[in-house]
């Protein structure tokens, strides 16, 4: 018997095909657009995603980047709950659910979901592509317009992914606000930009100010110890290009890192990572420099040589993200 495809072989298997008929100009103008929207800082006051050609485009072009992402800060969250898995699950600005798609991925199993968002031709392809996954067949794709007036119901998780850069600062606290009120635990994934970082330092702080644990990528809940305007937290996800992404871009590598940034906080006790590994390590001859942020809070270069045995191992191994040291154990 053949194992089932993982959920990201499903879900590019799912997006194969969205570009037949699309003239393959009209997909890298629209894409051209959405990376300066998506990336850029300028609020909008309408949805990006406008018609089918627009979210064909988004959907192949920016949705297995998205899922990469939010499916990597989801990993670090359960690292520090494990044991727990959400009830339910409501992804703001979900477009076409490609976090509801990481949740599927992180955790086994059904659970009733919604996805909200304000451009129904996303919403739509959302519920045409989750076809083909059983867990997501089942999901409540409703329209909704994203900012201060969005009102949400209890939930037990609560996702928001590459959504506050479209808000006002009134929208995106309102948004965070809201959030914070419905949740168990929240999950925010932006841009791996310094001004995504900015974004999301935000919303962490208004997270703690309203009772929440920080459970990754964190080590601790006080204020983040990068001074600001001097450097930016962020990660770095792999991601398979597809054919879109050779057009647009050129060159011939078969993958692309996305760089995000996020936080998961929760109102339940959390155990985040001792320290996590905020650069790429730094493999010399003989040693490892890994750069820690760490509990203090604090940060932090150690070099771990052949002299820590096992620990240089798991150094070499260690990959930019970890937690550190390597949780023990099989």
């Amino acid at each position: 018997m053949n194992a089932p495809a993982r959920p990201d072989e499903t879900l590019r298997a799912a997006l194969a095909g969205l570009l037949d008929g699309l003239p393959p100009r009209q997909a890298s103008q629209a894409v051209e657009r959405l990376i300066a929207n998506y990336r850029g800082a300028t609020p909008t006051d309408a949805p990006i995603l406008r018609d089918r050609a627009d979210v064909v485009a988004y959907a192949a072009y920016r949705m297995p980047a998205t899922f990469e992402a939010v499916r990597s800060a989801l990993e670090a969250f359960a690292d520090a709950a494990p044991g727990w898995a959400p009830e339910d699950h409501v992804d703001v600005g979900g477009g076409t659910g490609a976090a509801a798609w990481a949740v599927s991925a992180t955790w086994d199993g059904a659970r009733p979901v919604t996805v909200l968002d304000w451009a129904e031709p996303a919403l739509a392809l959302g519920r045409e592509i989750a076809e083909a996954n059983r867990a997501l067949r089942d999901v409540r794709w409703q329209r909704s317009r994203i900012g201060a007036a969005l009102a949400l119901g209890s939930a037990d998780l609560v996702t928001v992914s590459y959504v506050l850069n479209e808000l006002t600062v009134a929208d995106r606290t309102a948004l965070v606000d809201a959030a914070a009120a419905a949740a168990r635990a929240v999950v925010i994934v932006e841009p791996g930009t310094p001004d995504g970082y900015a974004r999301l330092i935000e919303a962490r702080d208004r997270l703690i100010t309203a009772g929440f644990h920080i459970a990754a990528p964190c080590p601790h809940s006080a204020a983040c110890p990068i001074a600001p305007g001097t450097d930016w937290c962020h990660f770095s996800a792999r991601v398979s290009r597809s054919s879109l992404h050779r057009q647009v871009k050129g060159g011939s590598l078969a993958y692309e890192d996305e760089k995000f940034s996020y936080v998961a906080a929760t109102r339940f006790p959390v155990a985040p990572a001792p320290s996590r590994v905020v650069r790429r390590p730094q493999i010399r001859k003989g040693q490892v420099l890994l750069d820690l942020c760490e509990k203090g809070p604090s940060l932090r270069r150690a070099t771990v040589t052949k002299r820590h045995g096992d620990l240089y191992k798991a150094a070499r191994d260690a990959d930019w993200g970890d937690p550190w040291p390597p949780p023990s154990g099989p």
